[in-house]
């Protein structure tokens, strides 16, 4: 088959990209790089000249003004001109409800476009969209990335970008996606809830972690336990770093001379896994029922990662040893956690061991790939 996946976010695409090549499958990929994270792509419509220089003052300066952002202009003029190139595709994977990152008209525009001179649409439920942010603001789930919101409403610069999604003008967007789309898959137990009483929702499908790239190093601790805490500061609160950073004072002062403390802010994605490669604990984020990508990655190299691992997660895996720490938003629980870690070493290992396998058998790549080719294909 030939395939055409738009957009990318933490490195989704690229590993589904090796998967479907690996099998036999031609794919094409188009996708601004995730920002700074600068994943690869086939078509890259990053907006390289708002971004830079004088261009980039005056966007500054129209955004402080307008709130609007022209970067969002250039990537779609950037896929206008891709258009002509992408045609007769079997099957088109969104990574988004706006997988371009243009202005909502705009995306609707070119979608359109894609829609029609290509075969079957199907859209990733992977992170930040209309349905997410509606069952979110609706505080349907026991916790979410808002919560800091909710609890201080200053905290709007980091929040900003979220409340765009559910704006009138990205509501239609929605609509128009869904009304063209076969079907809705969600990449995990966060999305799948939004989701579930969704009629185009066709289940989910993993993140695929390609481990040929991710070798596995069994914990060695005869000397400190070192834990690594990787800050977005785009995402700070969201993502709970709060709570890391308060537990890690408490760990240091009761564990001086047993541990080492790593931290890192904003790194692009190479630099960010070669930095935690030392780490025998990650702190990955805290508002999850589940494992996203920069997770996954770490517990196939045998991290123990802080992070999403709730009851639903569990439940759909049918797990019977944990393969990662339920990170919960309260300090006491994460030290709690850290501490039993740190005074039994052993435990360290057997979940290091534990989440290799769980990568193994449930997310390897080549599994994961066949299971979108059976659902882009039922």
């Amino acid at each position: 088959m030939r395939i055409l996946l738009i957009g990318e976010y933490s490195r989704l695409h690229n590993s589904l990209k090796e998967g479907l090549q690996a099998l036999g499958h031609e794919v094409i990929l188009v996708s601004d790089g995730d920002a700074f994270k600068n994943y690869p792509s086939d078509y890259l419509i990053f907006p390289k000249h708002t971004t830079k220089g004088i261009l980039n003052v005056a966007r500054q300066a129209i955004f402080r003004l307008f709130k609007h952002d022209i970067s969002y202009w250039e990537r779609g003029i950037r896929f206008y001109n891709l258009l002509s190139k992408l045609k007769g595709y079997d099957v088109v994977q969104l990574i988004n409800e706006a997988p371009i990152k243009t202005v909502p008209f705009f995306e609707r525009y070119l979608l359109a476009k894609i829609f029609n001179q290509n075969k079957k649409a199907f859209l990733l439920c992977c992170g930040i969209d209309y349905t997410v942010v509606r069952y979110m603001l609706d505080k349907k789930a026991r916790y979410s990335l808002m919560d800091p919101y909710f609890k201080d409403k200053r905290l709007i610069p980091e929040y900003r970008y979220i409340f765009d999604y559910v704006t009138a003008s990205h509501k239609k967007l929605t609509k128009f996606v869904y009304s063209k789309i076969r079907g809705v898959i969600a990449s995990d137990i966060d999305y799948a809830l939004p989701l579930k009483d969704n009629n185009k929702f066709i289940g989910l499908i993993g993140n695929p972690i390609i481990l040929k790239n991710l070798n596995y190093t069994t914990p060695i601790i005869n000397g400190k336990i070192v834990i690594f805490l990787g800050i977005n500061r785009w995402t700070y609160n969201q993502k709970g770093i709060p709570y890391f950073e308060e537990a890690l004072k408490i760990i240091q002062q009761k564990y001086p001379d047993n541990t080492e403390i790593i931290v890192s802010e904003n790194l692009p994605y190479n630099e960010y896994i070669k930095k935690y490669d030392r780490a025998h604990i990650l702190f990955d984020q805290i508002y999850a029922y589940d494992q996203g990508y920069n997770a996954l990655e770490a517990m196939a190299k045998g991290k123990v990662v802080f992070t999403g691992a709730e009851q639903e997660f569990i439940e759909h895996y049918n797990l019977k040893q944990r393969v990662a720490i339920n990170a919960l938003p309260n300090v006491e629980s994460i030290v709690n956690e850290l501490s039993y870690l740190i005074e039994n070493p052993d435990e360290i290992i057997n979940i290091s061991k534990n989440a290799r396998f769980f990568i193994e058998t449930k997310h390897h790549y080549i599994v994961i790939t066949k299971q979108y080719l059976q659902k882009w294909n039922e």
